[in-house]
């Protein structure tokens, strides 16, 4: 748990409106959807996004 920073959440967001379909509630799908639709270096940050679109999309499931 804890605070994710914003660019981690804006990036979630943009990539959820731009690519909705891409994305489930699964976070082993989301990473490799995150790093086919977007250029990240990093695999912590591919990660962290990723895990975020997941929780989004699980809780908008509620």
């Amino acid at each position: 748990m804890g605070i994710k920073p914003s660019y981690i959440k804006n990036l979630g967001e943009e990539l959820i409106v731009k690519h909705r379909s891409r994305f489930s509630g699964d976070f082993e799908e989301n990473k490799y959807a995150v790093a086919e639709v977007a250029a990240i270096d990093s695999k912590a940050v591919r990660n962290r996004v990723a895990g975020y679109i997941s929780r989004k999309i699980n809780t908008r499931k509620r």
